[in-house]
């Protein structure tokens, strides 16, 4: 009982340690969109959603007195098919902001054809306006705009590592010419490449299509796209996980040595994909906090 009522005091506190929000993603018309009928569906037993065509930020903000300036937005993975938005999002987000991270769970679009004109850039879209709007809303929510980073599982790293690459070519409406990329990444279980031997086939099948060209595949497999401005990076993977290889982790990894770029890679041996479902969070995410403090992120 005492200790039951101990874990009832600390989550009572982590509840008050920070504010949240939802609001849309775009401020008027989703650029790429066809603008159809919203289908979008809740798995609220799992915290999952599909069908995902109006993308919205929910936005976790520390308490004052707590804030470090940082923020991360998050993207959940679930293969380009769904969004394991609960356990890779809002989690996630509540730790960070009980740390002092503004945390923004980005609820992405699936890239779908009947709800994009181009499927391909729909999510990077999303990402990339992610990033605006935190630098945006930078003095209102008390962050330092030099501190925003993103973070994504499996699909989501992907997407993560996408906006990390491409960030040059800047999809979305920026009258402002807010620079789009982020200054850190945080890859957790991440899907790298597209290619066959290494990448995850679901994920490329729903971004590119069952019969991707080669220049596309080379495109989007993000190990080709590192470079020295890529951001500094934390990467997470088990050796054992059989859905998303460990190699994905490792080439890029590798591409961000040979480019200089700062980068930390912890490999568990065991865990499978997804083991942050079931791993408490301050398990695995204390050893990023610290990198990220060390590297004044």
């Amino acid at each position: 009982m005492k200790s039951l009522f101990i874990a009832s005091l600390a989550l009572f506190f982590c509840a008050r340690s920070f504010s949240q929000k939802v609001m849309p993603l775009y401020d008027g018309d989703i650029p790429n969109s066809t603008n159809v009928a919203d289908e979008e569906k809740n798995d609220t037993a799992n915290m999952v959603v599909s069908k995902v065509s109006r993308p919205t930020l929910t936005v976790y903000l520390p308490a004052k007195e707590k804030a470090t300036g940082a923020a991360v937005v998050i993207c959940p993975g679930g293969g380009y098919g769904v969004l394991v938005i609960g356990k890779e999002g809002y989690h996630i987000a509540e730790y960070l902001a009980a740390n002092g991270i503004a945390a923004v769970v980005l609820k992405y679009r699936l890239p779908d054809d009947k709800f994009m004109k181009d499927k391909a850039i729909g999510p990077l879209q999303d990402a990339q306006q992610a990033i605006r709007q935190v630098k945006l809303h930078a003095k209102e929510w008390n962050i330092d705009s030099s501190r925003v980073g993103i973070m994504g599982f499996s699909a989501g790293g992907h997407l993560a590592s996408t906006e990390g690459t491409h960030y040059d070519k800047v999809l979305v409406p920026n009258n402002e010419n807010i620079s789009v990329r982020p200054s850190f990444m945080i890859l957790v279980y991440p899907v790298i490449s597209m290619n066959d031997t290494l990448g995850h086939r679901g994920s490329r099948d729903n971004l590119l299509g069952k019969n991707p060209s080669k220049e596309k595949i080379n495109l989007y497999s993000n190990d080709l796209q590192v470079n020295a401005q890529t951001p500094p990076t934390f990467l997470f993977h088990t050796g054992d996980d059989r859905v998303v290889d460990v190699d994905n982790s490792i080439y890029f990894y590798e591409a961000l040595r040979h480019n200089k770029v700062p980068a930390e890679m912890h490999l568990y041996p065991k865990g499978d994909h997804g083991f942050v479902l079931n791993w408490p969070v301050e398990q695995w995410m204390r050893q990023c906090l610290d990198w990220m403090k060390a590297g004044n992120l």
